[in-house]
Order: structure tokens, then C-alpha cells, then sequence
């Protein structure tokens, strides 16, 4: 693992006696990491984002930058080193080219030296044939890029993302983080990133971590923390709508027999028998079949029989919920299966998953 660029240590947040929004024993960023930093809205995120960003002091705790304690005296030269951008671009109501070339200027930076440094940018985010439009006449995805421009122009040492997707509308929204994810790949600029959006979590980030009334209660691989939460609670937030508690009746060669209720489930795992635990499926883990037509060839392991409860569009997919005996099942199947299924309210069905599919989760 790289060196930390950025770490906290016993850093607390407290606005009132009783009112804490920000508790970490430890969090580093790491230097040329993407961290995403997950979580509902009032969770903290941005509160977090400032005491990185040295805007903000804590109630209780350190701040280090590069392995130094960061203080009152030098907070301010460090924070010359970073690079922010926010939910609603900051521009003054001047041109797309001095917007970005702001940062530079504050730095005494020449007219020449600005240039060289800018025009790369406004080209690498497509907004060289805006650079003499006035802000005021921008959309929300060029006001945007306009503010990425003027932040990375600075060659900043961190980079700090206060959602700033959250405005736009969902196009423009997946071209600039489609862009961005490029970017930050070639450059590997040290960023911290929040959002309470998973899919851009997981399209930019190195690590996720999943803050909750203020707390980091997991953090680790993108791939790690979506697959494998550690508690209801995240996985709840990382998109695992289906948790189905169960015990475990016998355990044989790395599968685990576990009773639910309306049945048996088996999972990859070594348990002992009589633990109690919470089955997580993600929704597009789930295979749907009309009873009968079930895939005999099919490596799935499980299946389970229940009736549909609701069926929701959901993007490019259907989300169908389903009830089967007293658990509530939730699949994203393909519009093509679900025209081919002709699935309605009320039918019965058959959800097929495999045993490696399931995230286990103990519980008390």
C-alpha cells in the first residue's frame, strides 16, 4: 500500500454537547487512491470532506498531511495544495476560460504559464469551444467541467468531490463520470470523493467507505464492500435488498444446510451447526422462472417458490419483489426475460441462486 498522503486519528466533530455528526478512531487516504466515501444524505460526508479539506477544525482529534500534524500555522499552505469542487459549481460571472484559470492566478502564476496549463484542460474535458462563453450561459455538465478544469489546473496534491454530480441530469451525469474516471485513472491525483450514489462509488472509487451517522463502519476493496458488507445495516445501503435469516442445520465439505423459514438454503461457508446468520443476496444474483420451466442445466443451487408481490421498472432492468413464505425476495431481471416471462402482480415464480452467490452475515 501506498504512503498516506492524509490521515485522521481520533477525530471528532460535535456541533452541540450532544450533537456529534463525525466520529473516526483512524482513516487514511492513500496517495494516488480514489476514495469514495458512500452514505445518506445527513450522514456526515461533507462534514468529513471539509476536515480533510482543512476547512474545518474538529471538535477532538489530529489531522495529519504527508506525516506531520497538520496545524493553525501551516493549515493554510497545505490547503493551497488541495483542490476542491463542489455540488453547485462556484464561478464568478466571468468566462469559462477565467473560471479555470482562477486558481492559477491566485498562485501569481503569468499570463503564458496560465495558458499552457489551462488549454490542455478545457480540450481533455471538452470545453475548449466554450473558453470565452460567460458562465452565467452554461449548463449545469459544462459549469461542472468548467470547475474540474480550474481543479485540476492547479496540479493538486488532493483532490476533495463534494458530489458534484448530484445537479445534473442522469446523460450528462454519466458522460462527465465516465470522464472523470478516465482522468483520474492517467493522472492518479490523490481524491476523496462522497456520494450517496452507489453506482458512481463504484465507478470511481479504489475503496469504498460506507458512512453512517457519522461513523465508518466499513471500508475496504470496491468489490470487497459491495459483495461482502459487514452488517445489515450496509448492506442494506450497498444495494442488498434480500436478507433472509436462517439456521444452520449441518455443515459437509464447504457447504452449509441452512433452515429458513419455507425452506432450505445452502451456502459455500464452514459454520457450526445452530448459528444463527442472515442470508444477503444482490438483486441481479437472483434468477426468475415460471414454475416448471425451471433451467435443468442451471448451476443454482437454491430455489425458492413465491409469489410476486410488485413489479418496478428500473432503468435498462425490472425490479420484481417477491414474498416467498415469510422473506422478501427482490430480483433485477433483464427486459427482455421479462417480456419473455410475462410476469404480473400475483403470479407465482421460482427464484433460483447459487450457493456462492450468498453473503453471510451473522447474527445475534
Amino acid at each position: 500500500m501506498a504512503e498516506a498522503l492524509l490521515s485522521l486519528q481520533q477525530v471528532e466533530v460535535r456541533y452541540a454537547a450532544e450533537l456529534t455528526v463525525l466520529r473516526f478512531s483512524a482513516l487514511e487516504v492513500y496517495g494516488g487512491e480514489v476514495l469514495a466515501i458512500i452514505g445518506p444524505n445527513g450522514a456526515g460526508k461533507s462534514t468529513l470532506l471539509r476536515v480533510l479539506g482543512l476547512l474545518q477544525q474538529p471538535t477532538e482529534g489530529k489531522v495529519f498531511f504527508r506525516g506531520c500534524e497538520v496545524s493553525s500555522k501551516d493549515s493554510l499552505s497545505i490547503r493551497r495544495r488541495m483542490a476542491s469542487v463542489f455540488q453547485e459549481p462556484l464561478l464568478l460571472n466571468a468566462t469559462v476560460y477565467d473560471n479555470a484559470a482562477l486558481g492559477l492566478k491566485l498562485r501569481g502564476l503569468n499570463r503564458r504559464a496560465i495558458a499552457q496549463k489551462i488549454h490542455p484542460w478545457l480540450e481533455r474535458l471538452s470545453i475548449a469551444h466554450l473558453a470565452q462563453r460567460q458562465a452565467r450561459s452554461l449548463s449545469g455538465g459544462e459549469a461542472q467541467r468548467t470547475s474540474l478544469a480550474r481543479a485540476f489546473a492547479v496540479d493538486p496534491e488532493l483532490l476533495l468531490l463534494d458530489e458534484p454530480f448530484s445537479s445534473l441530469d442522469p446523460p450528462t451525469r454519466d458522460g462527465l463520470l465516465l470522464d472523470l474516471a478516465t482522468i483520474l485513472r492517467e493522472t492518479a491525483v490523490t481524491t476523496v470523493f462522497v456520494t450517496h450514489e452507489r453506482d458512481e462509488a463504484f465507478t470511481l472509487g479504489d475503496r469504498i467507505g460506507v458512512l453512517l451517522d457519522g461513523k465508518l463502519l466499513q471500508l475496504g476493496a470496491a468489490a470487497e464492500v459491495f459483495a461482502h458488507p459487514i452488517n445489515a445495516e450496509v448492506a442494506r445501503f450497498v444495494g442488498i435488498d434480500t436478507q433472509i435469516p436462517g439456521v444452520v442445520e449441518s455443515v459437509s465439505e464447504g457447504l452449509a444446510q441452512i433452515r429458513i423459514n419455507g425452506g432450505r438454503a445452502l451456502v459455500v461457508g464452514n459454520f457450526q451447526a445452530g448459528e444463527k446468520l442472515f442470508l444477503c443476496l444482490r438483486p441481479e444474483d437472483i434468477t426468475l422462472s415460471l414454475p416448471g420451466a425451471e433451467d435443468a442445466k442451471s448451476s443454482a443451487s437454491n430455489r425458492l417458490q413465491g409469489k410476486t408481490l410488485k413489479v418496478t421498472p428500473w432503468g435498462s432492468h425490472y425490479r420484481v419483489a417477491l414474498a416467498c413464505g415469510e422473506n422478501t425476495l427482490v430480483a433485477f431481471i433483464t427486459r427482455p426475460s421479462f417480456l419473455e416471462l410475462k410476469i404480473a402482480e400475483g403470479d407465482e415464480v421460482v427464484a433460483s441462486f447459487k450457493a456462492s452467490a450468498v453473503h453471510v452475515i451473522k447474527r445475534k
